[in-house]
């Protein structure tokens, strides 16, 4: 039965990334692991890892096999796992009827969609992943992509600037802040601000969808608003192509900001797209000297018009930084991150952990992800079905009483009888208590009476989210009870002795004990549970 199933179980193929100066690799040792206990069986290339510091004995120990070149590889798999899309040559080598799973940016390369799909391959791109179904955020590989390349544009910008990012006062004198801008708040903009603020950095950031101001704010940035109005949101988390008018003035306020900064980190990218010139050579002529420009869209030919993909140039004082390999020089965490997203789709793919993938075209997901079908081309995918709302629930009609006439089940409010019937008895007891009560215990019941409406009052209007920790705090303040028990435990008036005033001494006495434990328990509570939000 085991070699029954070690034949039906479908083999893994990683190869070692073909793509000039990629260090990256399609998954992990600790990842291989996993794929095992799904059932696969998986073979890595003779040194795919090796650049984002995996060993292939550290493969072996996981149980992968290590195949020594990459024809024995692509011929051999089932299923290949790829960072970059694949090469001609690597698709000459691929087995027919495999699949292959990993960037592949169909609308950039016709030809090679051709080339797999004479193959008769499937072909599920990481990139076409519909990033607005909630339940694909574990197998979003762009996003964790862009979070590595927002972080290193930071590192590259700060080993390129000549200052710190933090402002200093020393004895030799006053450091300023550096002054950074970055175009564009999605994940990686959003990424680099964090970055940027956490080195001490003062940061600005634009996007074109104003619902992103909050996001910059809470990462410690200030958003600077385009004087025009009009929403810039597009489909599937990503910007839409602005109005002239909006590009207009966008631009006037670049040329602001690139004058008063010291750094410029550029974001914007449609897929799909040429990459939008944001930086004119006019812009970058008027910033200081020693400024620099990280163009991420690099690779898409650019945000600044005098960005050269790949490399690093200085023009008009100003350093600009083209790299198009940022998560490769972040080799080993962008590769972690990538075989994770990896490993959540193949448990997609593979529920059954019988080691052997199940291409499901009516799941949205895969359905999306999916541009090559057993040679078929089936991309560009149909829209996504808009959610089904549930419709509301009939309100529940009240069932009459027939003998009182009241209605039962529902939430309609007392009746005027009844209600003047609470209140008529209330006032009777108090006109009671009034009457025959002594004076000091009218005042006592007042208070009392206050203090209930008024601690029911503030409690009941607090925001649910915050209850946890403001009830702690509510706890101690509320202590302030001690204050009558110390009253009470005072020594008694001159000639006012006898048991009862030791009775109450000793009850305060307790009180004052309770009080404390209540007092200084609920400001430890709050800053432990504070303490679990801060770095």
């Amino acid at each position: 039965m085991q070699a029954d199933a070690d034949q039906l179980a479908q083999r893994i193929g990683v190869p070692l990334e073909a793509f000039p100066g990629e260090k990256r690799v399609a998954t992990v040792p600790e990842v291989v692991e996993k794929l095992v206990k799904l059932g696969f069986k998986v073979s890595v290339q003779a040194g795919a890892g090796e650049g984002a510091n995996f060993s292939d004995e550290s493969y072996r120990a996981a149980g992968a096999d290590i195949v020594s070149s990459a024809a024995a590889l692509w011929s051999g798999a089932d299923l290949v796992f790829k960072v970059r899309p694949p090469s001609p040559e690597e698709v000459a080598l691929m087995r027919e009827g495999s699949a292959l799973i990993g960037f592949v940016w169909p609308a950039q390369h016709p030809e090679l969609m051709q080339q797999l799909a004479a193959k008769k391959a499937t072909v599920l791109a990481i990139d076409c992943l519909p990033r607005t179904l909630s339940r694909a955020q574990k197998m979003d590989a762009l996003t964790s992509t862009a979070g590595v390349s927002g972080y290193r544009a930071v590192i590259e910008a700060a080993n390129a600037f000549g200052r710190f990012f933090n402002g200093q006062i020393t004895a030799a004198g006053k450091v300023p802040p550096a002054r950074v801008f970055i175009a564009g708040a999605g994940v990686a903009g959003l990424a680099a601000i964090g970055t940027a603020a956490s080195l001490g950095a003062i940061v600005r950031a634009n996007d074109t969808r104003a619902e992103v101001a909050d996001q910059v704010v809470s990462l410690g940035g200030e958003f600077v608003k385009v004087d025009f109005e009009e929403e810039g949101s597009g489909g599937g988390g990503y910007a839409k192509v602005m109005s002239e008018g909006f590009q207009a003035a966008q631009r006037a306020m670049y040329a602001q900001q690139a004058r008063e900064v010291d750094i410029i980190i550029t974001t914007a990218l449609i897929p799909g797209k040429p990459a939008p010139k944001l930086i004119t050579a006019e812009m970058v002529q008027s910033m200081k000297p020693g400024s620099v420009i990280v163009d991420m869209a690099a690779e898409q030919g650019g945000n600044c018009e005098l960005t050269e993909p790949g490399q690093a140039v200085v023009k008009h004082g100003v350093t600009i930084i083209g790299y198009t390999d940022l998560p490769s020089r972040l080799a080993k965490q962008s590769s972690t991150l990538y075989a994770t997203n990896l490993l959540r789709l193949t448990e997609e793919l593979c529920k059954t952990k019988d080691g052997v993938i199940h291409v499901n075209m009516e799941d949205d997901a895969i359905r999306g992800l999916t541009v090559v079908k057993d040679g078929a081309i089936t991309w560009p995918a149909p829209p996504l079905k808009p959610a089904v709302v549930p419709a509301a629930k009939p309100v529940a009609a009240a069932v009459v009483d027939k003998k009182t006439g009241h209605g039962h089940g529902s939430s309609a409010p007392m009746p005027a009888k009844t209600l003047a019937l609470v209140f008529a008895v209330a006032a009777l007891g108090l006109w009671f208590i009034g009457a025959f009560a002594p004076a000091a215990f009218l005042g006592h019941l007042t208070v009392f009476v206050l203090a209930c409406f008024i601690g029911y009052m503030v409690v009941w209007n607090v925001t649910p989210a915050l209850h946890t920790p403001l009830m702690s705090v509510t706890n101690a303040i509320s202590s302030i009870i001690a204050i009558g028990a110390l009253v009470q435990i005072a020594p008694p008036e001159a000639g006012a002795g006898g048991r009862p005033d030791e009775l109450i001494r000793w009850l305060a006495f307790a009180g004052i004990v309770l009080t404390a434990v209540n007092m200084f328990g609920g400001f430890a509570v709050t800053r432990r549970m504070l303490a679990m939000f801060r770095k």
